[in-house]
């Protein structure tokens, strides 16, 4: 069952999310719906948080629209380790529609999670799967990808989410 994306500013998005004490059916089918959620937006990274569930859970899927999906999921995700070498991608953000800046982040990061059967993982992440792990993670504590933009910036697009936002909430009878 698809969910609702919230969306900047709202308060929520700033909170730290908690760890998750165990992989249960419950959890599960919440990671479901989030893939869903996110293949609906259509983005390819979704993180509780912006469901409004204060977990530490995601899901991401770079897979392109002509290939065979391939589902991650990523239960109390850890960055273990950022590369000093870095990439810049244009970065969106389903909580920030319509927005794009390019980021610059690590080039490779390691992941130490727990995968969708309760199982402990670690993955070494590059190119845009580390750029999309490492966005999301940012999701989980709190942090937004136009909190790297200067402070012109961020304004600027907040300022616009906020009048979309009133757009999109106005009731036309």
């Amino acid at each position: 069952m698809t969910k609702r994306i919230l969306l900047e500013p709202d308060p929520i998005l700033r909170k730290k999310c908690q760890p998750i004490e165990n992989v249960d059916d419950e959890l599960r089918k919440l990671m479901k719906d989030m893939l869903e959620t996110m293949y609906k937006a259509p983005g390819i990274g979704l993180a509780a948080i912006q469901v409004g569930i204060l977990k530490r859970v995601v899901v991401v899927d770079i897979s392109k629209d002509d290939q065979e999906k391939h589902p991650l999921f990523f239960v109390n995700p850890e960055i273990t380790y950022r590369s000093k070498e870095t990439s810049v991608y244009e970065e969106g953000c389903l909580s920030l529609p319509g927005q794009f800046a390019e980021i610059e982040r690590p080039a490779e990061c390691h992941l130490k999670y727990i995968d969708f059967n309760g199982k402990e993982k670690e993955l070494k992440a590059d190119g845009l799967l580390s750029t999309c792990i490492q966005h999301e993670v940012d999701h989980l504590n709190g942090v937004l990808f136009i909190d790297y933009l200067s402070k012109l910036k961020k304004d600027m697009i907040i300022k616009k989410l906020i009048k979309h936002k009133k757009d999109i909430e106005r009731v036309i009878v």
